[in-house]
């Protein structure tokens, strides 16, 4: 079935807010407001990713997938971490890598289990375009908004595998999703959503981590539904350029 043409990102801007006057909005107003809106795309984002996960793609098809996310998250993060001077976010990133990593090897672990091979390495491909965006993005404010959206994303995509394994009967790998890789996502969910207030301070900030979550969830769209174009009902911002701050 074929979704309803829709845009990839809503307006992060709600007439009357402190943001369209031009001002910055009170920082913990400011991430409610964020996660009002990913809510609202996450709803639709998991109907694509529950049809993307039809009963005709393998288990190990799926997990394959996830193994290249956990890698590139945990490249991700170790990449922000090298030149971030905040001792609180440094460690969370570190944490994270570890995270990532634990996840890797239990997800291939499980598809040696199901009879497949993990070992093709996911690296020989092309960075996804997630990753070339992330990797770019240079301020703790851009940074944690982004991170919130992707955890976001990763916990919804998590927790949709479970149910479709859990459905054909592989109790084994739902039970790895919801267990062990699950927790670990919530984990990393609430570090970015109770840091991301200390960095969004200004108008500035603000409306760098209100670009940054428009157009990670664009580009979660995107490599949900490869049909979609980034022809929304206005330009997407330019990917930012690896570099320094």
């Amino acid at each position: 079935m074929r979704h309803p043409s829709v845009p990839l990102a809503h307006s992060l801007e709600p007439e009357g807010s402190s943001h369209s006057r031009g001002s910055a909005v009170e920082p913990a107003g400011f991430v409610d407001d964020i996660e009002r809106e990913l809510l609202r795309t996450l709803a639709r984002l998991g109907e694509q990713a529950r049809v993307a996960m039809g009963p005709a793609v393998p288990v190990t098809d799926l997990l394959a997938a996830a193994l290249r996310d956990e890698i590139e998250t945990a490249e991700i993060a170790a990449l922000w971490l090298t030149d971030e001077p905040d001792l609180d976010l440094r460690l969370g990133f570190a944490r994270q890598v570890g995270d990532e990593a634990r996840h890797f090897e239990m997800i291939a672990a499980r598809i040696r289990e199901l009879g497949a091979d993990p070992t093709a390495d996911p690296r020989t491909r092309a960075h996804s375009p997630v990753f070339r965006y992330l990797r770019g993005l240079q301020t703790p404010a851009e940074r944690l908004a982004a991170g919130l959206v992707r955890e976001a994303v990763a916990r919804l995509k998590n927790a949709l595998l479970a149910q479709v394994c859990e459905a054909r009967g592989d109790a084994d790998t739902a039970r790895l999703c919801r267990d062990h890789v699950g927790p670990d996502e919530v984990r990393h969910l609430d570090f970015c959503r109770k840091e991301l207030p200390r960095y969004a301070l200004t108008l500035a900030d603000q409306e760098a981590a209100r670009r940054a979550v428009a157009r990670t969830l664009q580009l979660a769209e995107e490599a949900t539904d490869p049909s979609r174009t980034a022809k929304a009902t206005s330009a997407p911002p330019a990917d930012p350029s690896p570099g320094g701050r």
